[in-house]
């Protein structure tokens, strides 16, 4: 297995320019941790099972925020809904704690995960319609960073995220 180089370099052909773009303005919220509110009955089956919610609250109002952006941006036609394989990049920019040093770089190596984040937010992808299921994620990069202390990060917290397609792939 061989490490890629410091630029990103893949085996894959990606186009050089994102096929779709959104800056999201909000609180990230994790999904995937679940806490238990009770029992109900399966549908399925008639068996009890436990019911689940999701234990972040902030979950719901990133979800609808980031797809909010994405579907304004399929809207104003600035992107169109991705096929095939897709590689997402995405910068999450965390609040910084307030008890955190002001005048060094810190480093968000705290929660929420980083894979409950790319979660909620692909989900959000997925009902914003701009690609079909996130299973064509094939590659991604994602990040938490601090406002001000990363070049992508943003001056209030929120996300970049970038979706990049494989020129000439029709799917």
């Amino acid at each position: 297995m061989t490490a890629l180089a410091p630029d990103h370099t893949t085996a894959y052909d990606w186009a050089p320019e994102p096929a779709l773009t959104v800056t999201v303005y909000g609180l990230a919220g994790p999904q995937g941790s679940k806490t238990p509110v009770g029992w109900g009955r399966s549908r399925k089956t008639g068996k009890s099972i436990p019911l689940m919610r999701e234990s972040s609250k902030k979950v719901k109002p990133w979800r609808e925020a980031v797809t909010d952006a994405i579907t304004a941006a399929l809207l104003r036609g600035d992107a169109h809904p991705l096929a095939g394989p897709v590689r997402a990049d995405v910068t999450f920019t965390m609040p910084k704690p307030v008890n955190a040093p002001k005048r060094r770089r810190t480093y968000p190596a705290v929660s929420p995960d980083l894979d409950k984040l790319e979660r909620s937010t692909y989900d959000a992808i997925t009902a914003a319609k701009a690609w079909e299921d996130d299973g064509r994620v094939i590659e991604s990069h994602s990040r938490k960073v601090y406002p001000g202390e990363h070049p992508e990060a943003l001056d209030q917290p929120g996300a970049i995220i970038r979706l990049y397609t494989l020129p000439g792939d029709p799917r």
